[in-house]
């Protein structure tokens, strides 16, 4: 097997009720769940990453000392040791082989700019196991999947974008986002469940 499934940021500050909550965010996570009850054996990694900010200072900017833009600043989440950096309670984590926090202490979107508690990183991670093809789920969809997804057409991954196992900040830009990793050759499928 040389295939892995990326799991972006399905976290409680990322879901319904948390500091910048997706509207179906907990369906995601149920869905998440769902599939990799049906699917798991067909990955030989499964990682996924969760935003993990430092308590303290403003994350390299990432953190708006007053109104966020909500494009470079943001408000306060995801902050590390909190619920609302923990995964959402829908998402059964049994089967994830690799856990990677990211942001930590700078703004961080790209599954790519986290690492495993070890210290790996994903490309070490890609290599060590021989991954040749990525598919992706999580959250949001025009924000951190979209990086994700970029950053894995980037190391010469076969990317497929879970499309039912995605949530957006909004849905023009949910929309843009997967028309652009379409055009830099992500497939957009759906995962069955």
């Amino acid at each position: 097997m040389s295939k892995a499934l990326f799991i972006v940021d399905v976290q409680n500050d990322f879901t319904e009720g948390g500091a910048l909550g997706v509207a179906g965010g907990d369906a995601v996570a149920a869905a998440i769940t769902r599939h990799l009850a049906a699917s798991a054996d067909q990955y030989a990694l499964i990682v996924a990453s969760r935003d993990w900010h430092d308590a303290g200072g403003d994350n390299g900017g990432h953190f708006a000392a007053g109104e966020p833009d909500f494009v470079d600043t943001w408000p306060v989440h995801c902050v590390a040791g909190t619920e609302g950096a923990e995964y959402d309670p829908g998402l059964v984590t049994d089967a994830v082989t690799h856990h990677l926090k990211k942001g930590q202490g700078a703004p961080a979107y790209s599954l790519f700019e986290g690492t495993t508690d070890d210290g790996d990183t994903v490309g070490e991670l890609l290599t060590r196991h021989g991954i040749l093809e990525a598919d992706i789920a999580g959250i949001a969809t025009d924000y951190c999947v979209r990086a994700s997804a970029l950053d894995a057409i980037d190391h010469g991954l076969r990317v497929r974008v879970l499309a039912d196992l995605v949530a957006g900040v909004a849905p023009a830009t949910s929309e843009a986002a997967l028309a652009e990793l379409a055009h830099a050759g992500a497939e957009l499928a759906e995962s069955g469940v």
